[in-house]
C-alpha cells in the first residue's frame, strides 16, 4: 500500500527532476504502460513514449520556473494534489503560470496514470 511518505517521496523527485530538465531521470518516474491526460488532450497519452514525446517538445518551447504542491492526499494507490506550476517560454521569455489540481495512480513506486484539472485560459 502506497504511504504518504512514498508519495511525496515520488513527487518529490518528479518535481526537482522537471525543474533541473532532467528528461531522462522525469521519464524513469513513469510506467512504460502509463496514461497522461489534461485538459487539452481530449484522449488520452498511451506510453511512456507518447508522454515522453510531449515531454520533450514542450521542453524545446518552455523553461521550467516553478513547480510546487500545495495539497497532497493518498488513498490507497491513489495520489490527488494541488499544484502550481511557472514555465518561461524560450523564444520571448514570456513567463506562464497555472494552477490545476491531479489525480495519479502508482504502482510500484511508478506513476503509471496521471489526469490534470486546469483553465487552458490561464495559458492565453
Amino acid at each position: 500500500m502506497l504511504t504518504y511518505a512514498d508519495a511525496i517521496a515520488l513527487f518529490e523527485k518528479r518535481r526537482v527532476a522537471w525543474l533541473q530538465e532532467d528528461l531522462d531521470t522525469y521519464l524513469a518516474l513513469w510506467a512504460e504502460d502509463m496514461t497522461f491526460q489534461s485538459p487539452v488532450h481530449h484522449e488520452p497519452l498511451r506510453g511512456r513514449d507518447a508522454f515522453g514525446e510531449l515531454v520533450r517538445q514542450s521542453s524545446q518551447i518552455t523553461r521550467p520556473l516553478r513547480f510546487d504542491f500545495a495539497h497532497i492526499a493518498v488513498q490507497a494507490d491513489l495520489v490527488l494534489a494541488e499544484w502550481v506550476i511557472a514555465v518561461e517560454r524560450r523564444d520571448d521569455h514570456r513567463r506562464l503560470e497555472w494552477r490545476g489540481m491531479s489525480i495519479a495512480e502508482i504502482r510500484d513506486g511508478m506513476i503509471v496514470m496521471w489526469r490534470e484539472y486546469w483553465n487552458p485560459m490561464a495559458l492565453m
